[in-house]
C-alpha cells in the first residue's frame, strides 16, 4: 500500500454535485476509494482515524441521495468528518488535518459551506438540526438555502440528556427533519448505560439477517421511480421498523436497524426517506468503528485517535516520551491513594483513558463510574458521593467540565460538598484547537465561594495537589493541568499535603516580581534567564493556589518590587483578576504600583502546536521577557541597566 493509493472514481469528485451522475456500483467504488484516501490522510497527520472509517458508505449515500450544502448535514460531535471533507471541496488540504493554518479536526462553520454548524462536543446534532427545520419553515435565509436537515449522531453521543431535550422538542414540533442513528457499540470508550442495553436489543429480538433481506428486496424496488408507487414505500419502512418504540413515544417515526456498510441498504432507504417522510424520523444504522483497516478494527479503541502512522503495519510515529503525562501521574496517584482508603472513587463522563482512570476503574472497578456523556450528571452523582461519606474525584477535561457548571454551583458549591475536581486539558491543547482548549475553568471556579482552585507547575506539584485534594472535607477543591509530558523534574518520595491558600517562593531577585499559576512556570524561569543576561534578575513564585489567594506572599511581593505580572494559561477573569482585585482592595495602586497581568488573549485560537499557540497567545518566555523590559521601562538592551 502506497502513501498515495490509487483513487480513478475519487479523483473525478471536486464536491457532492459531481456524485449526482454515478450508478449504485459506482457508489460502492468511490466508498472504497475514499476509506483509503481518508486512512492514507491520517497516516500523514494523526487524528481521528476510527470513527471516520465507521461512516464512509454512510457519507457516500447522505452525499449522494441529500443535495449539500442546501441541504444541512449536521456531523455530531464531528470527529467522523474527514470523509466528508475529502468530499466537499477539501480533498486538496485534507493533508493539513490539525495543524497550524490547516483543516481543523472538527466541522466548522469558517471553514467550509458543507459545515453548517460546527461542532467538537457531543450531542448539540439534533438540537441544531431542528433550529434548521423551524429556520426553513419560517422562512429564514441563508446563502446556500434550507432544505433538508439531517443529524448523524453516534449511539454515546445519544446517551446525553441535551439529545433527549432535543427529541423531546421536535417531537413536539413535528417538523420534518432526519436523525441518524450512528450505531457502532463503541465511542469512545465502551458505552455504558440502559440506551446502550436498549439498542442492543432492538437488533438482537429480531434476526438481522432477515432485515438485510428486507432491504435487499426492497432496493429493487428503487429507485425507478419507486415502481409500485409511495404504497410499496411506505410497506417498506414499515416493513424495516422493527422496534424504536422508546423514540416512537418521543414523536419520532423509526426505521431499523440498517447495515451501515450495505449501499444496496443505506441508498433505497434514504431516497424513500426523503420523498415521503413528513415528521421527524429515526434511521438506526449499525456501523463498526474502524471498518476496513485491520489495525483500527483490532485495537481497543478502534483507532479513535493516533498520531502519524505506517499505513501498512498501523505502528503508531510517536517520539520516545522522557517525563510522565500529567494525565497518568494523576490517574497513577489516584489508584495509590484508593489503595490506602476505600472511601475514595472516581468519576468520569466518558473518558476514562483521556483522564486517567484506566487503572483505577481496573483495580477497583466498583469505586470507578464512568457515567456516559453526562457532565451534568456526573456532577451532581459525585456530589451524591460526597454527601454519602465518600472521597469522590470528579475528573473530566476542562472544556467538558463547562457541560457541569450550573451543578458545580448549585449541586456542590452552595453545599459546601467535599468533591474534588480533577481538570484535565488546562490551558491550550494543540491539535484540537479552540474547541478542546481549557482556557476558562479558572475563572468559573474561583468565582465560586468556599472552592479551592489549585494548579500544578510541574508533575511533583501534581503529585502533591491530588493528595492535599483527597485529604480535604471542608468543601470543593479543584486542581488543574494540561495535557502532555511532564517537565522531567524528579519524581517526590513522598507527597506533600499543600497548605490551603500558600504560594512558594522559587526564586529572589530585585525590582519585578513574576507570579505564575500554572505549568507557565517553566516559560518564566527561561524568561528570568534571559534577563539576567541583562542585568536583571527578577524574583519568581508559584502561586499555587488562585483561591485562596496568598495574601501575605502576595502583599510581601509588593512591598519589596517595583513591578509585579501574573502569568496564567487562561482567560481574562481569573487569576490575575484576583490578584488585581485584592491588590486594589489594599490600596497597593493609590502609590503607582506597577501591575501587569499575562492571560489568554480574547479570542479563540485555532489548532497548532501548543507552542505555537502560547507564541500566537503571547504566553512564551521572549513575551514574559519582554512583558518585565516594558513594564520597567527597559525600551532595549543597554539603553537602561538594573
Amino acid at each position: 500500500m502506497s502513501d498515495r493509493p490509487s483513487t480513478p472514481l475519487l479523483d473525478q469528485i471536486a464536491r457532492p454535485a459531481d456524485m449526482k451522475g454515478l450508478s449504485d456500483t459506482q457508489l460502492v467504488q468511490l466508498a472504497h476509494e475514499l476509506r483509503q484516501e481518508t486512512i492514507s490522510a491520517v497516516s500523514t497527520t494523526g487524528g481521528h482515524l476510527g470513527a471516520g472509517l465507521g461512516v464512509v458508505e454512510l457519507t457516500v449515500a447522505l452525499h449522494a441521495v441529500f443535495n449539500t450544502p442546501r441541504d444541512k448535514l449536521i456531523w455530531d460531535v464531528s470527529h467522523q468528518s474527514y470523509p466528508h471533507k475529502i468530499l466537499t471541496e477539501r480533498r486538496d488540504r485534507i493533508r493539513t488535518l490539525r495543524t497550524k493554518g490547516g483543516l481543523s479536526g472538527f466541522t466548522k462553520r469558517s471553514e467550509s459551506p458543507y459545515d453548517p454548524f460546527g461542532a467538537a462536543h457531543s450531542s448539540t446534532s439534533i438540537s441544531a438540526a431542528l433550529g434548521f427545520s423551524v429556520a426553513r419553515d419560517l422562512g429564514g435565509v441563508v446563502p446556500e438555502g434550507l432544505g433538508e436537515a439531517i443529524a448523524v449522531i453516534g449511539d454515546g453521543a445519544m446517551s446525553a440528556g441535551m439529545a433527549f431535550e432535543a427529541m423531546n422538542n421536535a417531537g413536539h414540533l413535528d417538523k420534518r427533519m432526519i436523525v441518524i442513528l450512528n450505531d457502532n457499540e463503541m465511542s469512545i470508550a465502551p458505552p455504558v448505560g440502559a440506551l446502550s442495553s436498549y439498542l442492543s436489543r432492538l437488533y438482537a429480538e429480531e434476526p438481522f439477517q432477515e432485515l438485510k433481506a428486507v432491504a435487499k428486496g426492497a432496493a429493487s424496488l428503487l429507485p425507478e421511480p419507486f415502481r409500485e408507487g409511495a404504497k410499496r414505500a411506505k410497506d417498506m419502512l414499515k416493513g424495516m421498523a422493527v422496534g424504536g418504540t422508546m423514540f416512537e413515544s418521543l414523536g419520532f417515526s423509526y426505521i431499523g436497524p440498517i447495515d451501515g456498510h450495505d449501499l444496496d441498504q443505506l441508498l433505497p432507504v434514504l431516497r424513500t426517506v426523503k420523498a415521503r417522510a413528513r415528521g421527524p424520523i429515526l434511521i438506526h444504522v449499525l456501523t463498526k468503528k474502524g471498518k476496513g483497516y485491520a489495525p483500527a478494527e483490532t485495537a481497543r479503541d478502534k483507532g479513535h485517535a493516533t498520531a502519524k502512522f505506517d499505513m501498512v503495519t498501523g505502528e503508531q510515529k510517536k517520539a520516545p516520551s522522557n517525563a510522565p503525562s500529567y494525565t497518568g501521574v494523576f490517574g497513577d496517584e489516584l489508584v495509590k491513594l484508593a489503595v490506602k482508603d476505600d472511601k475514595i472513587c472516581a468519576v468520569t463522563a466518558a473518558m476514562p483513558d483521556g483522564t486517567g482512570l484506566s487503572l483505577m476503574a481496573e483495580r477497583y472497578p466498583s469505586r470507578c463510574f464512568d457515567v456516559g456523556i453526562a457532565e451534568q450528571h456526573g456532577v451532581t452523582f459525585a456530589a451524591a458521593l460526597a454527601a454519602g461519606g465518600m472521597k469522590p474525584f470528579c475528573a473530566m477535561y476542562s472544556t467538558f467540565l463547562q457541560r457541569g457548571y450550573d451543578q458545580v454551583v448549585h449541586d456542590v458549591a452552595i453545599q459546601r460538598l467535599p468533591v474534588r475536581f480533577a481538570i484535565d486539558r488546562a490551558g491550550l491543547v494543540g491539535a484540537d484547537g479552540a474547541t478542546h482548549a481549557g482556557s476558562f475553568d479558572i475563572g468559573f471556579m474561583s468565582n465560586l465561594p468556599g472552592m479551592v482552585v489549585m494548579a500544578a507547575a510541574d508533575e511533583a506539584e501534581l503529585v502533591h495537589m491530588v493528595h492535599t485534594a483527597a485529604a480535604h472535607d471542608a468543601g470543593p477543591i479543584a486542581f488543574r493541568y494540561p495535557r502532555g509530558e511532564g517537565e522531567g523534574v524528579e519524581m517526590p518520595e513522598e507527597p506533600q499535603l499543600l497548605e490551603i491558600g500558600k504560594g512558594r517562593m522559587i526564586q529572589t531577585g530585585k525590582r519585578v516580581a513574576l507570579l505564575s499559576f500554572g505549568t507557565r512556570l517553566g516559560e518564566t524561569r527561561k524568561a528570568a534567564e534571559a534577563l539576567s543576561a541583562k542585568g536583571i534578575t527578577p524574583t519568581i513564585a508559584d502561586a499555587r493556589f488562585a483561591k485562596p489567594l496568598d495574601r501575605e506572599m502576595i502583599l510581601n511581593l509588593v512591598a519589596d518590587h517595583e513591578a509585579l505580572i501574573t502569568i496564567e494559561e487562561g482567560a481574562v477573569g481569573g487569576f490575575g483578576s484576583h490578584v488585581a482585585q485584592l491588590l486594589a482592595d489594599e490600596g497597593v495602586f493609590d502609590a503607582g504600583f506597577k501591575f501587569r497581568s499575562m492571560v489568554l488573549p480574547d479570542t479563540f485560537i485555532d489548532q497548532a502546536s501548543p507552542k505555537d499557540m502560547y507564541e500566537t497567545a503571547a504566553m512564551n518566555a521572549p513575551q514574559i521577557e519582554a512583558k518585565v523590559l516594558e513594564v520597567l521601562g527597559v525600551a532595549s538592551i543597554g539603553e537602561k541597566r538594573a
